[in-house]
């Protein structure tokens, strides 16, 4: 398996687990997933967030708001999006 899928993986698991009214960070899943150096991942966490998002699967946003995710600057949250 690759960190891409890994990663993606792990944002839907953990998305999923916090539940629709709640939201994960980026460093979250990068801590989980490699604890030793984790920052070092968190560009690749954030892309795989934008890519789950432009699936339809994640909502990125800031300060409770969702966000162009061609326009990220700072701290960002993921939700997972659920059907009903």
């Amino acid at each position: 398996m690759n960190h891409q899928t890994l990663i993606s993986d792990t944002i839907l698991q953990m998305a999923t687990e916090r539940g629709a009214d709640k939201t994960i960070c980026p460093s979250e899943v990068a801590r989980t997933l490699f604890p030793a150096n984790w920052r070092k991942y968190m560009d690749e966490v954030r892309q795989c967030a934008v890519d789950l998002q432009h699936a339809g699967q994640v909502v990125i946003t800031q300060k409770g708001e969702p966000v162009d995710t061609g326009n990220i600057k700072g701290p960002i949250r993921i939700k997972i999006v659920t059907t009903s």
